[in-house]
């Protein structure tokens, strides 16, 4: 076998997993995919499959409590699941970006805090860019954060946010340098769903993926502590674009 051939050979443990995750997909998955769309129904009983099957450690690290099994398993594991149910295979999508700010910017407490608890499926992230009026351009946003009594206090609304209402916390992008331009002026911030001032606002009404709920956060001076910035202060469109 040439180099070349060899480079894109799938290792044969990695088509044994495909086979497992394809069995659980068509046995377990597909046949509640027609009902879930139909309802725009969250499948929780799906996410606890995958939990007690640890796929949705597959975006972690050993350390983290994940399966440390890397970046082939994981999408392996996403393209079979969504053969059956593309709402399902958001469960899974959604662990991974949610939380990639973390694992790439964050520090190692809060790794350790928000990590180890998506990994086993107890908590679900969300990534909150997009803006109603701006899209996904860093330039056009207007969700602000100011600091006030040594807490950063965030207020504004996103759009087009997966997973909306099930997340357990949102990293969510906010201006706190107007003047500084977006590759200076936005930070990163954690903040989690039980804060005060946070709400979910109003869910899209979707032709498909109904069964993972799309819309919009809404943070009304929410107050955040300099521990739930992911990275550095200004650097967040860096962290956006990672």
């Amino acid at each position: 076998m040439s180099a070349l051939a060899e480079l894109y050979t799938i290792p044969q443990d990695h088509l044994d997993f495909r086979e497992t995750i394809r069995q659980i997909a068509r046995e377990q998955i597909a046949p509640r995919a027609a009902e879930i769309d139909e309802r725009a129904e969250y499948p929780h009983d799906l996410r606890r499959l995958l939990s007690d099957q640890d796929i949705l450690g597959l975006p972690f690290e050993t350390e983290h409590g994940g399966t440390g099994t890397g970046e082939l398993m994981l999408n392996i594991a996403i393209e079979e699941i969504a053969k059956a149910c593309a709402s399902t295979a958001l469960i899974l999508m959604i662990q991974d970006l949610g939380t990639l700010p973390i694992k790439l910017f964050g520090t190692e407490e809060q790794k350790q805090r928000f990590l180890p608890r998506c990994a086993t499926g107890e908590w679900s992230p969300a990534f909150a860019l997009s803006e109603p009026d701006a899209g996904s351009d860093p330039g056009g946003m207007l969700t602000r954060a100011v600091r006030e009594d040594g807490e950063w206090v965030i207020d504004g609304t996103k759009n087009w946010i997966t997973n909306l209402g099930i997340a357990d916390f949102y990293v969510v992008f906010a201006v706190t340098d107007p003047q500084a331009g977006h590759s200076r002026g936005i930070t990163a911030f954690i903040v989690e769903a039980d804060r005060p001032g946070f709400s979910v606002g109003k869910l899209e009404h979707k032709l498909g993926i109904r069964g993972s709920p799309t819309g919009q956060p809404i943070f009304d001076g929410v107050r955040v502590p300099d521990d739930n910035v992911v990275g550095e202060v200004g650097r967040g469109f860096k962290v956006a674009m990672a």
